[in-house]
């Protein structure tokens, strides 16, 4: 964290009661005393501690690959997650779709005057788990402090940084005409949950967020198969808004089968409720993934073998359109485009 320097401090941090105050954005004592006490005690690591404004870094062999994300959802605490370890997962995500092995995090945060040191904390400590869990540690950042009613509480920005290994080749203009389209399972689980939750409706069965790191299934599905064409977690959007993405990067259509895709019973009932389509609603915890036809069934073999891929399907196949549309065989036998999304169907969702 910036300016961190070891100092001896004559009354510790009220975590339980206390609130953040301008002054722990002023890049005074309070500053440097919440740093030590919250973000260093829960982020420790070689390069924090050694208290520079930056972290010095070695790289392996190969090609840098370096994403930002920022994370502004609400509320802050959903059913399965948290804005911390949010934060985390999206950033190492962004990562692991270029093909690369997520190396170091930074993290910078922007606080509301009067925000609970007790839900800071909570937050913070969320953050840390992630990144010990994935093995991506958060090795620099910055605090700033608005005025009361600015901030909305908490904003994290991540910024990830990590390597492809020679060999890998990843892009969102590789899809070819013929090629597979796989998701790692169920969709659309993140987005029912948060809004399950900011509408205070309560289902027969709890719908979790699948917030998760995925760099873990994405090495597995490279070793199986180094050829993947495509990778991209269908976030803001869903799947819908990201294989249009995909269609316009690599102009190709593309053929979705209605029946393939993975939603669960309960996310699908939520959406019908709320007036949702599950392709459109966003995800944190899943990918897409296109390959050549002849590597689809490997590949989806070795999704399936990772926890996190269990209910991995095919859903579909790139097909030659000039216009770049994806459509969708339905249920009934029909067929229907699947159009970018319009306007914001759930904002705040990450």
């Amino acid at each position: 964290m910036s300016g961190m320097v070891k100092k001896n401090y004559t009354r510790p941090i009220d975590f339980k009661n206390g609130r953040i105050d301008m002054g722990h954005g002023a890049g005074g004592r309070s500053s440097a005393q919440l740093i030590e006490e919250l973000f260093v005690a829960a982020f420790d690591n070689e390069w924090l501690r050694q208290g520079n404004d930056g972290a010095s870094l070695s790289l392996p062999a190969g090609r840098l690959v370096m994403a930002t994300d920022a994370h502004v959802v609400s509320p802050l605490f959903f059913p399965g997650g948290d804005i911390g370890c949010l934060s985390v997962h999206g950033t190492i995500n962004d990562v692991a779709m270029m093909g690369a092995t997520p190396l170091y995090l930074s993290a910078s945060f922007i606080l509301e005057e009067g925000f609970p040191l007790a839900e800071l904390k909570r937050i913070i400590e969320s953050m840390a788990a992630a990144s010990r869990e994935a093995g991506v540690p958060i090795v620099t950042g910055d605090t700033k402090v608005v005025e009361r009613g600015k901030g909305d509480g908490v904003f994290i920005s991540t910024t990830g940084i990590g390597v492809v290994a020679p060999g890998i080749d990843i892009d969102g203009a590789y899809a070819r005409p013929g090629d597979a389209i796989l998701v790692s399972g169920h969709i659309g689980s993140h987005g029912v949950a948060i809004m399950s939750q900011r509408e205070s409706l309560a289902f027969e069965t709890e719908i979790l967020s699948d917030t998760a790191a995925l760099h873990g299934l994405v090495a597995a599905m490279l070793a199986a198969v180094p050829a993947v064409h495509v990778l991209r977690d269908p976030t803001r959007g869903g799947v819908a808004t990201t294989l249009n993405e995909i269609a316009k990067q690599s102009g190709v259509g593309m053929l979705l089968d209605e029946a393939a895709i993975p939603v669960l019973p309960q996310v699908e009932a939520a959406c019908e409720f709320l007036g949702l389509d599950p392709l459109y609603v966003a995800n944190e915890g899943k990918l897409l993934a296109i390959c050549a036809e002849q590597d689809a069934e490997q590949l989806l073999a070795a999704m399936r073998a990772h926890p996190l891929g269990a209910d991995a399907a095919r859903i579909g196949t790139v097909i030659e359109d000039a216009h770049g549309f994806v459509q969708m065989k339905t249920r009934f036998g029909g067929r229907r485009v699947v159009d970018w999304l319009s306007g914001e169907q759930l904002p705040r969702i990450c």
